[in-house]
């Protein structure tokens, strides 16, 4: 795990004396020389991580590097799903500049060697300059969710208590597609993990959330007895 491979330079980083950090303007005159044509993103992303995203994709849209950047960036949202220590990792104030071009470097390394004209590289530099490798995860969903939209894509979001089964996301994305809510839109379907719910499934399409987790069933009894009582 990559976790595994950079755990040593955060052990290392913990032990030196800590320095005032800068954080400098570079994502600014990142996305103004992203702005030379116009490559408005499809639709609007919030949030910090969406901020950054934003960014990356007018850059790659300007290069003409967006499906390069896009596989890159799946390729790294896979790493942070298989590893879950990794986030915090990234997060650790300890960390030094020297440190940071080292976790780059193997963050790279798992990208699989797409990065057509060092976007996804320049970015990276970008997020270690300005102290945000800790909002990569995000950046990584928010770009895949620009991505759909560009492409015409809905996407559609299915959180269950535990894993599901291949045949059952397929099962739901069949009967997604035939309803109301897909808007005669392909489907990105996107299967998320949270054991909070208890139990049941939230689905979430384009900007509609259908609940019908345990865990809201069991707010809206509990509800409904402090309003009896």
């Amino acid at each position: 795990m990559l976790s595994r491979q950079i755990r040593p330079l955060l052990l290392r980083a913990s032990a030196r004396p800590k320095t005032p950090q800068t954080f400098p303007t570079s994502l600014r005159s990142y996305a103004q020389a992203a702005a030379v044509q116009d490559t408005k993103p499809p639709v609007a992303v919030f949030g910090l991580d969406g901020t950054y995203a934003t960014a990356l994709f007018t850059a790659a849209a300007k290069t003409s590097s967006l499906e390069s950047t896009s596989k890159s960036l799946a390729a790294l949202a896979e790493v942070f799903r298989k590893d879950t220590k990794l986030p915090g990792i990234l997060t650790a104030p300890t960390l030094g500049p020297g440190d940071k071009s080292q976790i780059i470097q193997e963050i790279q390394r798992h990208m699989g060697g797409v990065d057509k004209g060092d976007t996804v590289k320049n970015f990276l530099k970008t997020l270690s300059d300005n102290n945000r490798l800790g909002i990569l995860q995000g950046v990584c969903e928010k770009f895949a969710t620009l991505m759909g939209a560009a492409r015409g894509e809905l996407e559609l979001t299915v959180t269950s208590a535990a894993k599901l089964d291949s045949k059952t996301l397929q099962r739901l994305e069949a009967a997604v597609a035939k309803s109301e809510y897909s808007q005669g839109k392909k489907l990105k379907l996107a299967p998320k993990v949270n054991p909070d719910i208890k139990g049941g499934l939230i689905v979430e399409i384009g900007d509609r959330t259908i609940d019908l987790s345990v865990s809201s069933k069991i707010a809206k009894m509990n509800k409904l007895l402090t309003d009896t009582l």
